[in-house]
């Protein structure tokens, strides 16, 4: 599959939702669900993934944890119950062994593949598109149910979620919150007795998910899934968003640098004492509130390149291609910036250093238009670099290429 768009004639998140980049951004993005019929979206899902796929993971490709795990009624099964090791040449314990998996599914357990953003190739390009264009990190799973089974009870998530059926028909039924938001920090786990009663309450969404229909949740959604007739298969796709509590750590990490928030408290006191901590808890907090006034916006804003540098996966590259695509460079050789790169410019009077996610890359200054051409994102040829002669748009374009922030087009 390639970067273009998909058979749909549109964008990653046109798989997802019936509606504008900007309806969804305005009326469902980290705030309501979303349910989009197949009749809506055009096309189904099995072109990113398929029944046939699911067995040539499983029974091909030696996954081992955590690229896969399995659950049955709400309970994760131990690893060893459907893995072992591979045999001669390739005996790690903890390959997906295919007849206990058979087994397990067979006996009511959900089958969960982990991390299918980087194991399968539909789902590597796609994955990698609709980062792009979400500009948050996100990953992927699928869940294998069997019928009539539920693989995890009423639980929410720490991101947000898209849910794409393949195949089979399941069941789903959705509450409000009791954590609007949660972080990382904020599991369901903690908060299991506030679910058991939400989920008694009016759904907000109770319906069955046919093939090709799709689902928004916003983190801290309650759900729960029950396939139905036959074996279902979804795909998840789990949006981590980069949140305001974020921006906070970063602030705090920023204001380090002023001697008044690094004083030592004194010492001789009972600082548990909420009166002793009073007027040290006040001087603080003017402290910090000077402090924040001074932090540079676009200090902040390299904290976040980095964090979205360091959490998003870049679309995948083949390092022969990308040697032969450097060998069959010519001038009129379209070009796009890799999806989902993350670069940083930091120019210079006489050189420009282009940050990536484990190195930099040095290049004189007279290049810096031709890179902001590179980095866009739109598709040009080395023809179009502006303020090179040709032979320099080849050897940008040939750099390009082999730092892997170029592909071909």
């Amino acid at each position: 599959m390639t970067h273009d768009d998909d058979r749909t004639g549109g964008t990653a998140l046109s798989r997802c939702v019936a509606c504008s980049a900007q309806t969804f951004a305005d009326e469902h993005w980290g705030r309501a669900p979303r349910l989009t019929r197949a009749a809506d979206l055009g096309s189904d899902f099995t072109d990113l993934l398929d029944a046939a796929a699911v067995d040539e993971l499983v029974s091909e490709r030696g996954l081992r944890t955590p690229f896969l795990r399995m659950a049955k009624e709400g309970t994760v099964l131990a690893p060893a119950t459907f893995t072992r090791g591979g045999g001669a040449g390739a005996a790690i314990a903890d390959q997906v062994a295919d007849d206990k998996v058979l087994a397990a599914i067979a006996d009511g357990s959900t089958l969960v593949l982990q991390g299918l953003h980087r194991t399968w190739p539909p789902l590597v390009d796609f994955g990698a598109r609709l980062a792009d264009e979400l500009g948050h990190p996100i990953q992927i799973n699928s869940y294998v149910t069997p019928p009539q089974n539920q693989g995890f009870a009423p639980h929410y998530d720490v991101h947000d979620v898209f849910v794409l059926q393949v195949s089979g028909r399941k069941h789903w039924t959705i509450h409000r919150p009791v954590v609007d938001d949660p972080l990382d920090n904020q599991p369901f786990d903690g908060f299991k007795a506030e679910i058991a009663e939400r989920v008694k309450d009016e759904p907000l969404i109770d319906t069955v998910l046919e093939p090709g229909d799709a689902l928004y949740l916003p983190r801290g959604t309650i759900h729960s899934a029950q396939a139905l007739g036959e074996t279902s298969i979804h795909l998840t796709i789990g949006v981590h968003p980069l949140t305001r509590y974020q921006l906070v750590r970063f602030l705090l990490d920023a204001v380090q640098d002023d001697p008044a928030l690094r004083a030592s408290l004194p010492m001789g006191t009972d600082l548990a004492d909420p009166d002793v901590l009073a007027p040290h808890l006040a001087a603080t907090v003017d402290a910090l509130r000077s402090a924040l006034g001074d932090v540079p916006g676009g200090r902040i804003a390299e904290r976040v390149g980095t964090n979205l540098m360091q959490r998003t996966r870049p679309e995948a590259i083949g390092p022969l291609a990308q040697l032969a695509a450097i060998d069959a460079l010519t001038a009129d050789t379209p070009l796009r910036r890799r999806a989902a790169l993350r670069v940083r410019l930091v120019p210079g009077d006489e050189r420009l250093t282009m940050t990536l996610l484990d190195r930099t890359v040095d290049l004189p200054a007279a290049t810096a238009d031709a890179v902001k051409v590179v980095v866009s994102g739109q598709v040009f040829t080395p023809a179009d670099l502006p303020g090179l002669d040709p032979d320099e748009q080849l050897t940008l374009s040939r750099r390009m290429l082999r730092e892997g922030v170029l592909v071909p087009a």
